[in-house]
C-alpha cells in the first residue's frame, strides 16, 4: 500500500470515528514512523510502504480511534517554537498559552536578571520557553504532581533549559522569595463541565482541568497568596477561561494588584490577565 492510499483509508476510518481533524492526523502518525514530512506522504501514490510500518501505524490509528490525543500518541507538542514531551501526566500545550509566554516576555523586556515562578507548570512548557528566551533569568517551575514533574523535568533536559523544579501545592511549599513575575495556566474549568468536554480532552489530566465548582477556586488561592511572593511592583499573569476575565479582575481588584490588562486570544476571546503588585 502506497503512503497517499493508506492516509486517503484512514482518513475515512478517522472521520467516521469523529475525530476532528482526520486528514492532518492520519499524515502525523505516518510521518512519525517514516520520517517523510506529512504533505510528500499524501501525495505519494508509488511507494510502497513495508508490512512492518503498515502494522506500527495500525497501533497508532487504533489509539486515535479511541479518541486518545494525538499529541499523546506522538509524544510531542509544539508550543512557542519548540517540540516539547507530553504525556498523559500533563496538559497538552495550547497555542493561546504561547500568547501568554509572549506577553510576559514584553513585560520582562527592561527587567535584568528577572525572577520568575511558573505556578501549575505541568509540561513545563511555559516555565521552559521564557527560560531559553531569557537566559539570564531565574526560573522556578513547580506543580503539585510529581508525575508532571518528571515530564517538565524531561523536557528542561531535552531542551537545555536551567529551570528549578519543586513540587508544591501552590505557594505552601515554595521557599519565601520575591518574584518579578509570577505566571501560571491553573486549572479553570468548572467541574461540572469536565464530562461534557471533547472526548480529546477528558483524556487529559484532571488536576490540570478542574477548577472548582465555579472554575475560579485556584485564582482565589493565587491571587490571596501572590503578593507575599511578589516584590512591590512585580507582575502576576495568569490564562483565562473563556468567560472568566470580569470575575477574575474582581478577584484581582479586592487585593492590593493595580494596572489590570487582559488581553485577547487570536479568536478575540480575553484570555490573560496581568496585574501588578501595589508597592
Amino acid at each position: 500500500m502506497t503512503p497517499g492510499d493508506l492516509i486517503r483509508g484512514t482518513t475515512a476510518r478517522l472521520r467516521e470515528a469523529g475525530v476532528p481533524d482526520p486528514v492532518t492526523d492520519s499524515a502525523l502518525m505516518l510521518s512519525s514512523l517514516c520520517h517523510v514530512p506529512p504533505l510528500s506522504l499524501r501525495l505519494d501514490f508509488e511507494t510502497v510502504l513495508p508490512d512492518s510500518v503498515l502494522d506500527r501505524f495500525e497501533l497508532l490509528v487504533s489509539r486515535r480511534l479511541q479518541r486518545e490525543p494525538l499529541q499523546y500518541i506522538l509524544a510531542e507538542a509544539p508550543f512557542f517554537g519548540r517540540f516539547f514531551y507530553v504525556d498523559p501526566n500533563v496538559l497538552i500545550p495550547r497555542p493561546e498559552t504561547a500568547l501568554l509566554c509572549e506577553w510576559a516576555l514584553e513585560k520582562l523586556a527592561a527587567v535584568e536578571a528577572p525572577r520568575i515562578l511558573d505556578l501549575c507548570t505541568g509540561s513545563g512548557c511555559i516555565g521552559i520557553s521564557v527560560s531559553l528566551s531569557r537566559p539570564d533569568a531565574a526560573v522556578i517551575c513547580s506543580d503539585l504532581s510529581e508525575a508532571a514533574l518528571a515530564v517538565a523535568r524531561k523536557n528542561a533536559g531535552l531542551l537545555g533549559a536551567d529551570v528549578v523544579l519543586l513540587k508544591s501545592d501552590l505557594f505552601s511549599d515554595l521557599p519565601p522569595d520575591a518574584y518579578d513575575l509570577i505566571l501560571s495556566n491553573p486549572p479553570y474549568i468548572p467541574a461540572a463541565e469536565l464530562l461534557s468536554l471533547q472526548p480529546e480532552v477528558r483524556m487529559e489530566p484532571s488536576l490540570a482541568l478542574d477548577g472548582g465548582p465555579d472554575g475560579l477556586s485556584i485564582y482565589r488561592r493565587i491571587v490571596t497568596d501572590a503578593p507575599a511572593f511578589l516584590r512591590p511592583g512585580g507582575i502576576l499573569m495568569m490564562e483565562l477561561g473563556w468567560d472568566e476575565s470580569d470575575p477574575v479582575s474582581a478577584l484581582l481588584q479586592s487585593g492590593p494588584f493595580s494596572r489590570i490588562e487582559i488581553r485577547k486570544d487570536l479568536a478575540g476571546i480575553n484570555r490573560m490577565i496581568s496585574a501588578v503588585r501595589e508597592a
